[in-house]
């Protein structure tokens, strides 16, 4: 239905790449787990554990049923911008999943402070392709199975997957760079995370405390 609007409105080179950065930014910076927390009843989640927006602090109000729905929230304010951009080429679209990602860390809203975007990286992957969500998903319950770390779970999946989608998907090379890029600033958001990795100090799922 949109489609004719759509290829009019990009017709220009420079649209094409603003246009949907643009987009996956603004819906990409909506802060539902801060909405999400606010309105439940739970507080402002960031001032709790990491002090960040995403699922995994909502997680530690205690009310789990926030926590799945910023989770689903997170991912879907990605896969939509993808969706919709999805019949003007692949790039377009993944210019779109790109700037919902950066949205998410960097909110206009919040001073440019969010969370870390692994749902919103989740959300760019149901969007482009079941096979690499599928990919993303096998990685992250092996590795937390094995280590119980949710975040090297996180980062094992998000550093696999772009070498899962160039080798296995044709003509998503493309999709595959711009999920590279975006590993490579999530590696960047979890930095304390990985030093508390290697000092042995980083908390294990299920922990107390």
């Amino acid at each position: 239905m949109f489609e004719p609007y759509l290829t009019t409105l990009l017709a220009t080179p420079w649209l094409a790449i603003i246009i949907p950065l643009l987009i996956g930014y603004l819906s990409g910076s909506i802060p539902f787990g801060l909405l999400l927390a606010k309105f439940g009843g739970a507080g402002d989640v960031r001032s709790i554990g990491s002090g960040n927006i995403g699922a995994t602090n909502v997680l530690r109000t205690g009310r789990k049923g926030l926590a799945a729905a910023t989770l689903v929230a997170d991912a879907l304010k990605a896969s939509i911008p993808v969706w919709f951009f999805w019949s003007a080429g692949v790039e377009v679209a993944m210019l779109a999943g790109f700037g919902a990602f950066i949205g998410h860390l960097f909110p206009v809203w919040l001073n440019f402070k969010g969370g870390k975007g692994i749902a919103v990286y989740v959300g760019v992957l149901l969007a482009v392709s079941w096979q690499a969500l599928a990919a993303f998903a096998v990685l992250w319950l092996g590795t937390a199975a094995l280590t119980r770390y949710s975040s090297l779970a996180a980062l094992v999946a998000t550093a696999l997957v772009p070498l899962f989608v160039w080798l296995m998907l044709p003509g998503m090379a493309y999709a595959a760079l711009i999920l590279a890029a975006m590993t490579i600033i999530s590696f960047i958001m979890h930095r304390a995370n990985i030093s508390r990795l290697l000092s042995g100090t980083e908390t294990r799922i299920g922990a107390k405390g």
